[in-house]
């Protein structure tokens, strides 16, 4: 109403000043005339506005927590996290969930033919594993990362794990990086590589039997030193807990069951001298324009749990050659080389505790070290956008036999083993994959066993881009 009486208002004296401006016979009139008209109808828009400022209430601002990115005015894709921020805070959410499905003419699958934790581990379908990633930035000193998991056992029992959760600097000077949390080791390249990064369905059979189904992760910190050199160099140093089960072959009492003839007699860390200390060095170069080689040495020290004075040695190299042409669209075509190689030296200490013979009484087993290595090595061509050729070879076997595998039968975790797997995957877009794999398996002493496994996998959200 009031807006109306406003407007009526200024037309009156406008029409007013207009017939004014007719009748005026003199130039400087019409212009003042002329002037004035402006005048109002400038002031006439002011007062719009004000009186429409006063009828509408401001609306409390309300605090943003989260939002996608890009900005919700735009279309939200896959690839954009969901960010939860707050001033230069901020923490981006992404979920990778794989699947796979398939049979083997094996009867001990989980634990048999296959050895890794996320390894397809029964006939029909397997939930390899639903992966929530959390990473963001801290605050200007740190960022943090933390990975959960979600799987199936074979028996349809239900188990979440904490992966990986560790806090890292950002801002250190000389190149220098703490790491601290439950993190997968710096070992070689396949155990610090989460399975949706994995180029084959399963993990290799030497990463299975030396550093465990769940590869060595553990409570600690690590420290890293990217050393000023012309090509890339960086060395790693870690301390982190040796017991559990993601710290197999060191203090891991194995669902008290024993291992390699052993039971864990030890218990947890108690001392320095109890903890799992790692280092690496790797370091990289480029051959060429479309070439690059990566090589990297690791070792992993800690006592076992066998004895008062027994340790765990393990070893390892690796190296890792890619081919990628200059005129490559969306990193296609590539070619991939990967190779890895571990020994591990298990001291282990006399014992009387494990019925070894199955007579229900328990046997000797005397003190020994006992020396196991493998490899493996892979081979992916990208040869057209979104599809992927590889063709993996393994090896596992030991040294010698134990002296209480002579007296009491031969140990199947030390036996001889190779397998052959050649695979197809396909990229429909770099948010899902679809994989078929063929594993020939040959067990000393078993025999030979057929699998086939289909893998479909999807991811949501943000995720960290893959390792070179």
């Amino acid at each position: 109403m009031k807006r109306k009486i406003l407007k009526w208002s200024v037309i009156l004296v406008v029409t007013g000043l207009a017939v004014g401006a007719v009748g005026a016979q003199q130039t400087n009139e019409v212009e003042q005339l002329r002037k004035e008209l402006r005048e109002m109808r400038e002031r006439m828009q002011a007062l719009e506005q004000k009186l429409g400022s006063i009828e509408q209430k401001p609306a409390a601002p309300v605090p943003v927590i989260a939002e996608t990115v890009p900005s919700a005015a735009s279309t939200w894709k896959p690839s954009d996290p969901v960010r939860v921020s707050k001033g230069g805070a901020y923490m981006d959410i992404g979920m990778v969930a794989t699947f796979a499905a398939g049979g083997s003419t094996a009867s001990d699958i989980e634990g048999g033919t296959q050895l890794g934790g996320h390894d397809p581990n029964q006939r029909g379908f397997t939930v390899q594993g639903a992966e929530l990633n959390l990473q963001g930035a801290v605050d200007p000193y740190f960022r943090g990362n933390a990975n959960i998991v979600f799987q199936l056992d074979s028996g349809g029992e239900s188990f979440i794990e904490l992966e990986e959760a560790w806090l890292e600097t950002v801002s250190l000077p000389g190149n220098f990086q703490i790491r601290a949390g439950q993190y997968l080791t710096e070992f070689g390249r396949i155990n610090t590589q989460h399975p949706h990064t994995w180029g084959f369905v399963d993990a290799p059979l030497v990463s299975g039997r030396l550093l465990g189904e769940d590869g060595i992760r553990n409570p600690g910190a690590r420290f890293s030193w990217l050393v000023p050199t012309p090509f890339y160099s960086e060395l790693f140093f870690g301390v982190q807990n040796s017991q559990g089960g993601t710290a197999n072959g060191f203090r891991d009492d194995h669902g008290g069951e024993g291992f390699l003839g052993r039971v864990n007699t030890q218990g947890r860390v108690k001392t320095a001298g109890d903890m799992l200390y790692s280092t690496r060095y790797a370091a990289s170069f480029d051959l060429s324009d479309t070439q690059t080689l990566l090589a990297g040495a690791s070792a992993a020290f800690g006592p076992n749990g066998s004895g008062a004075d027994t340790d765990t040695q393990i070893y390892g190299m690796d190296i890792y050659w890619k081919w990628k042409p200059a005129n490559a669209h969306a990193g296609f075509p590539f070619v991939s080389w990967q190779t890895e190689g571990m020994l591990r030296r298990y001291q282990a200490g006399a014992s009387t505790t494990l019925d070894l013979t199955g007579d229900s009484v328990a046997d000797f087993a005397p003190r020994e070290t006992l020396t196991d290595w493998g490899f493996y090595s892979q081979l992916l061509y990208g040869f057209h956008p979104g599809w992927v050729a590889g063709l993996r070879g393994d090896y596992v076997t030991h040294s010698k036999m134990g002296a209480y595998e002579d007296l009491y039968g031969a140990d199947a975790e030390r036996a001889m083993r190779w397998r052959i797997s050649p695979n197809l995957t396909w990229y429909p877009t770099e948010f899902s994959k679809i994989r078929l794999q063929y594993n020939y398996d040959d067990r000393d002493g078993i025999g030979t066993d057929h699998s086939v496994w289909l893998q479909f996998e999807f991811l949501l959200g943000a995720h960290a881009a893959h390792k070179f």
